[in-house]
């Protein structure tokens, strides 16, 4: 069959897109990008929705997999990807192909796993039966689309019943030979509101470990001054509470998070690595006898305002986990990963992807003790970033080889949209989402902690465990439930 050529380089997939069974005049493509056998975004391709069609075209002829928000009936809107495929002349249906991407990786997992019973089988083949009805009927496009829904539908059940059956047997033998550490169930505090007595209270009440936040760029508003009154309020009333103390991250170089003395003009690389050596010193120093975990630098594989080369990314990395270690040699040092599925590394120049950061860290020499992976799932109004259990957990497998510790980091509850009263609530499926979560990053042996991102809802954001008001939401309560059932096997 013929390949539709945009040049001598490149090359183009198309897809027909359906709903119940006729074809689609929207598609959402907020957050979709192609991606290549090795698992990485594709950089340069673009993606239209024309008439009902999806168009990638691709800057090269490598077969390719297409990811992008898909709503499945019942469940919501995530992101789902296609296996990788050729080039064609006649158009796929996008239906068929995203329910065969969910099948191969249920396979993948329930091999992985070694998941074989009979209520896992049942539902396993009647969702296959229904995907090889839709291949049966791809002469029929309309016919096959709606067999590829049902499949798809099942699939996507049946995925996050797989990785929570498999997390809860995990889970057991882990809590078990009693495998988690005092500071497992983690949070982000709120230097604001740690002064309230019922905050702290309630907080001590589910965590045993707190990060305090740091904001490089609102400590040293002007060079070589630093403002530690946040840091300060926050110590004075964790002093004398039984709670492991972190804080970070000490560098993060997204413009918000950075001094405007060092961004107003142009800054070397050398320049930039010397400041910030100096902040780093001088805050890890004031807190060595008091704050033992430093989230030392994050996101820098996708957040680089300076545009620092692979080479300067390195480095900073380096000089930034040195900085540390000369202050305080009993700190333990940990290195943010953002974004992990890499999804920005198509479209945002000066990016690495994650998985490339994460290896060149581990063999570039760095000090380093850990890592932590910062799902940030959710939504930011223009993007979605939204992942099933299956997804979460095929990924935490993926990077269990590595041999540095992992802790989870910038997750919580996805944010609900306020109503005309400005009151948000949290239905029950968020709240078993949250609570799936946490089970299956615990039970993988290597992810040393979980830190929720935001205990308390804030004005324009419901995603506490507990309302403004520090009531309890029935999220606070499971978790607590499952923080009491680890700790008593």
């Amino acid at each position: 069959m013929p390949v539709i050529l945009l040049d001598s380089e490149g090359g183009i997939l198309k897809f027909q897109v359906f709903k119940n069974g006729k074809v689609t005049d929207k598609c959402d493509l907020n957050g979709a990008y192609l991606f290549g056998t090795d698992g990485v975004a594709i950089r340069g391709a673009d993606i239209k929705f024309i008439d009902g069609f999806v168009d990638c075209n691709k800057p090269n002829l490598q077969t390719a997999g297409l990811v992008l928000p898909w709503e499945v009936q019942g469940e919501g809107k995530v992101l789902l990807a296609t296996t990788c495929l050729p080039e064609r002349e006649r158009p796929y249906n996008l239906n068929v192909e995203i329910a065969r991407g969910k099948l191969m990786q249920i396979v993948t997992k329930r091999e992985d796993w070694s998941l074989f019973n009979s209520d896992t089988e049942k539902i396993s083949a009647n969702a296959q039966q229904l995907f090889i009805r839709a291949l049966n009927n791809i002469s029929d496009m309309s016919a096959s689309s709606m067999f590829a829904d049902e499949a798809l539908l099942q699939s996507v059940q049946f995925s996050e019943k797989l990785a929570v059956q498999q997390a809860e047997t995990a889970l057991k033998e882990r809590a078990s030979a009693r495998g988690f550490s005092r500071g497992c169930f983690g949070c982000q505090i709120d230097p604001i509101r740690i002064t309230e007595p019922a905050y702290i209270e309630k907080l001590t009440q589910l965590f045993s470990s707190v990060i305090i936040p740091i904001n490089w760029g609102k400590i040293e508003t002007t060079k070589g001054q630093y403002n530690f009154a946040d840091i300060e309020r926050c110590m004075t009333v964790l002093s004398n509470k039984r709670m492991a103390i972190g804080a970070g991250p000490l560098l993060c170089f997204n413009h918000s998070e950075l001094p405007a003395w060092l961004t107003s003009g142009r800054s070397s690389f050398e320049k930039v690595r010397e400041n910030a050596y100096k902040f780093i010193t001088q805050i890890v120093e004031r807190y060595r006898g008091t704050i033992r975990n430093w989230i030392v630098i994050s996101g820098l594989n996708c957040q680089n305002h300076f545009g620092f080369s692979f080479e300067q990314i390195l480095e900073m990395t380096r000089a930034a986990c040195m900085a540390v270690k000369a202050a305080n040699e009993k700190a333990r040092k940990i290195i943010e990963v953002q974004n992990p599925w890499g999804e920005y590394y198509a479209s945002i120049s000066g990016t690495i992807p994650p998985l490339v950061y994460i290896d060149m860290a581990v063999q570039g020499g760095i000090n380093f003790d850990a890592f932590a992976l910062a799902l940030n799932i959710g939504t930011d109004g223009k993007h979605i970033n939204i992942r099933d259990m299956l997804q979460i957990s095929s990924l935490l497998d993926y990077l269990s080889p590595i041999s540095k510790p992992f802790w989870i980091t910038k997750i919580g509850l996805m944010n609900e949209p306020l109503n005309q009263k400005g009151q948000a609530s949290v239905p029950s499926q968020n709240q078993n989402w949250l609570n799936e979560l946490y089970r299956i990053a615990l039970s993988k042996p290597f992810v040393d902690a979980v830190v929720y991102s935001n205990f308390a809802d804030r004005v324009n954001a419901a995603n506490g465990l507990v309302t403004e008001k520090l009531e309890y939401k029935e999220v606070f309560k499971n978790l607590k439930e499952l923080r009491k059932r680890i700790f008593q096997q």
